[in-house]
């Protein structure tokens, strides 16, 4: 993320956003901010969104705000609560099943995109990202690398329609709250996961990395779920 010079990173959620007008517009900065909020937890899904709060809390003025509210509300990240008024975007077990059912389906196309497209260099890259996990034991660094390793997936395809969708897609998964790096031994499953999925690439098979990408999305929604059925349990 750009920085400002003199400023805070707009990266930074409790920091106010720069206004110079170097590289990002006013609308963008309050749109990054409000997402990188979400990412970290510090708004989570059912928080009621007041236009007037967030503008003071980022330091900019109530237009670009509500441009910024605006956008995510067409992206599916903030919702109309008939009684609540605008909240982060709450997902029930179906709207989580639907999310996971088009990541499998839209990375297993990427993942076959890549066997046809990706360069050695970028197959490399993956392999090496892949690799690092092993090395990381942080669930926030886990859950980096992993959006890293999957964000270089969808670029190896060299499809800007299918990166585009995928990349919302990634944004919505933001709203399912903590990664689920944290269940002991799905750092070491996914990455054994990622590792087929590299193979199948090197290999150019795009039969074998379009069902291994399939199968390392229902992993880890099983993972997902089992998680969030225990939470509910206690």
């Amino acid at each position: 993320m750009r920085q400002t010079r003199g400023a805070a990173p707009v990266n930074d959620p409790s920091a106010p956003a720069s206004s110079d007008g170097r590289g990002q517009t006013r609308a963008e900065q309050a749109y990054q901010h409000i997402v990188n909020a979400i990412r970290v937890g510090s708004l989570t899904p059912g928080t009621r969104i007041r236009e007037a709060e967030l503008s003071e809390r980022i330091g900019l003025s109530r237009t670009p705000v509500r441009e910024a509210l605006s956008r995510l509300l067409a992206e599916g990240l903030v919702a109309n609560d008939p009684a609540r008024g605008m909240v982060i975007t709450e997902l029930d077990h179906g709207m989580m099943s639907e999310l996971y059912e088009m990541r499998s389906v839209l990375e297993g196309a990427a993942a076959r995109m890549a066997a046809r497209h990706a360069s050695e260099t970028e197959i490399a890259f993956l392999r090496t990202i892949n690799e690092r996990d092993a090395q990381l034991t942080e669930p926030s660094a886990l859950a980096r690398n992993n959006r890293l390793f999957h964000a270089t997936l969808y670029r190896c395809a060299h499809n800007r329609y299918l990166v585009n969708t995928l990349n919302m897609l990634q944004a919505s998964m933001m709203l399912l709250g903590r990664t689920t790096r944290v269940i002991p031994g799905r750092p070491e499953a996914a990455r054994r996961e990622h590792g087929l999925i590299v193979e199948a690439l090197e290999c150019r098979d795009g039969d074998a990395a379009e069902a291994h990408a399939q199968a390392h999305i229902r992993q880890a929604y099983a993972a997902r779920l089992e998680a969030m059925l225990t939470q509910e349990s206690r």
